[in-house]
């Protein structure tokens, strides 16, 4: 059912027992008035994770912080990760040991003290088939050197017979298969963690416009000191000035480096990385890691009640807009997947999704798979700063790294007055945090003050979407029995997520709404009627 009369903006209400927080976002027309009135100390173009862990670590030390982006909010790559936190398991065979410990690190870090209530623990297991790539002996050291960079903090990696795995994953293919390796790491929904530390940038003073592109940058003396941008929902025109600009658009941060020096030569190159989402035929209690070759890994992960397959990497050079999955990379990932999963899983008809998105490289040759994933930060004639790669599960040691380098830079062009990231509380939580299963007790036994009961799914879908902030949803519910209800009979998401990701997650399209702040879209529920019943609710009908 749709929701038929008009849902009022939200006031003010106390988030997670502390002081007052205004729920409401500010509108956009009085976001751009603020950008344009006022001077940044840092400007940041580009609201993929990278530009968003910045902009969160800037605002926390003080410096009055802008960030735009010319879509949504973790639109293009961002979102098109295959939603892990992990240590990196292939690095360890290039004798990368350091990395992979420093990645253990920051796994763990986000997923028990900055954001549990979004991250949960995976099983993993690597099957080890005759004529394999590795051996089992091989695999079998792997697994545990890897367990122990993570301090045994997932378990001890082992080997595990055929049967056993057989079990936990009905679907694996077990002819020819010798032996199972198992490790642990982690999982997120890369859409909800961005969001979220997009909220705590603004918590902490930043500015922030989804849907605002760059159409030219400001110049003082030769220096860039702004950009001029276009709301590309109303059409308005604006400014913003900063003292220093941050270019961290992704795969397009060779095209603002030419608005700054149209000479600037190419820095980066792009790898096109393709996913499946699949309707599961049974259940799966682990993921599944298959060797490919000797650097390659598919990956099976049981994910939002689906399965993800992928992914695919390849050199790509087109118009980072017109990145899509196209015949050849269902084929390629259907094939490869095959190696280890039943063809019952693997029909077609199964397919709900597909996304893809483009890795940010270092420029150079080689082979993109065997690339490392490292964040490259460069300078420009105009004194912009550009900063492209790196990984999700860094993303934090991202912002402070980009941070350091930007407290660094020779004339201080952001002053003196403000914290620096190593004065910054190492470990700071994301809004919301919370254990989820203690939130979704919680929901089931206090309910909703009025209307139907909460579903236990539902429940357990906005503990660990949302922590804490599911509270705000479920009085949302509450107090219009309507919202309560389910926006498609196939998915746990209720209509008050729809009211709230409105009025406090910046969404603004049909697309920002089921694509990025639900499941809707990734499950193949965006019908027809569900668009038509978000769009009313965006306008205020």
């Amino acid at each position: 059912m749709t929701p038929l009369q008009s849902v009022p903006a939200l006031g003010t209400h106390p988030a997670n027992g502390s002081a007052a927080f205004a729920l409401k976002a500010a509108s956009r027309a009085e976001t751009r008035e603020q950008l344009s009135k006022a001077t940044y100390d840092l400007l940041v173009i580009g609201g993929g994770i990278l530009g968003i862990s910045t902009a969160w670590h800037a605002a926390q030390s003080g410096l009055r912080v802008a960030l735009v982006d010319a879509g949504d909010f973790a639109g293009a790559t961002s979102s098109a990760s295959s939603k892990l936190l992990h240590g990196g398991l292939r690095y360890l065979q290039t004798g990368a040991v350091k990395l992979v410990a420093e990645n253990h690190f920051e796994r763990r870090a986000v997923s028990r003290q900055v954001a549990p209530h979004l991250a949960n623990p995976l099983t993993f297991y690597l099957p080890v088939y005759k004529g394999g790539p590795h051996g089992a002996a091989k695999l079998g050291a792997g697994v545990f050197a890897y367990s122990a960079l993570s301090a045994f903090g997932d378990g001890v990696g082992h080997l595990l017979s055929p049967s056993k795995a057989a079990q936990d994953v009905p679907e694996l293919r077990t002819d020819n298969l010798k032996a199972v390796a198992v490790y642990g790491d982690d999982q997120m929904n890369d859409s909800r963690m961005a969001l979220m530390t997009v909220r705590a940038a603004v918590d902490s003073g930043a500015t922030v416009l989804n849907h605002a592109a760059v159409t030219g940058l400001r110049f003082t003396r030769g220096r860039v000191t702004g950009a001029e941008l276009k709301d590309t929902l109303s059409g308005e025109e604006f400014g913003v000035s900063a003292r220093l600009v941050l270019n961290a658009t992704g795969p397009w941060v060779d095209h603002l480096r030419r608005m700054e020096d149209e000479h600037a030569a190419p820095s980066i190159r792009l790898s096109k990385g393709a996913h499946l989402v699949l309707k599961r035929t049974s259940p799966w209690k682990a993921a599944l890691a298959t060797p490919i070759d000797k650097y390659r890994i598919t990956f099976a992960l049981p994910w939002e009640d689906m399965l993800l397959l992928g992914t695919t990497d390849e050199e790509y050079e087109g118009d980072p807009a017109d990145v899509a999955v196209n015949e050849k990379d269902i084929a390629q990932i259907l094939d490869e997947a095959s190696f280890s999963i039943r063809d019952k899983q693997l029909t077609r008809d199964l397919i709900t999704y597909s996304f893809a998105g483009l890795r940010v490289l270092p420029g150079g040759p080689g082979d993109t798979s065997k690339a490392k994933r490292e964040t490259v930060v460069t300078e420009g004639r105009g004194g912009m700063l550009s900063v492209a790669g790196g990984k999700w599960t860094t993303f934090r040691h991202i912002g402070r790294t980009v941070m350091k380098q930007l407290e660094s830079l020779p004339g201080r062009p952001l002053g003196q007055d403000y914290e620096p990231v190593s004065a910054l509380p190492k470990k700071l939580p994301l809004p919301g945090v919370a254990n989820p299963r203690a939130v979704a007790h919680r929901l089931l036994v206090d309910g909703p003050s009025a209307g139907p009961v909460m579903a236990p799914d539902t429940a357990r879908h906005l503990a660990t979407h949302y922590g804490s902030l599911a509270f705000d949803i479920a009085r949302l519910a509450g107090e219009n029995p309507e919202l309560a209800e389910r926006v498609h009979e196939d998915a746990p998401e209720i209509w008050a997520q729809v009211v709230y990701a409105r009025d406090n997650e910046w969404a603004e399209t049909v697309d920002d709404v089921l694509r990025r702040r639900t499941t809707l879209t990734i499950r193949g529920l965006a019908t027809d009627e569900v668009r038509a019943g978000v769009q009313d609710l965006l306008d205020g009908k």
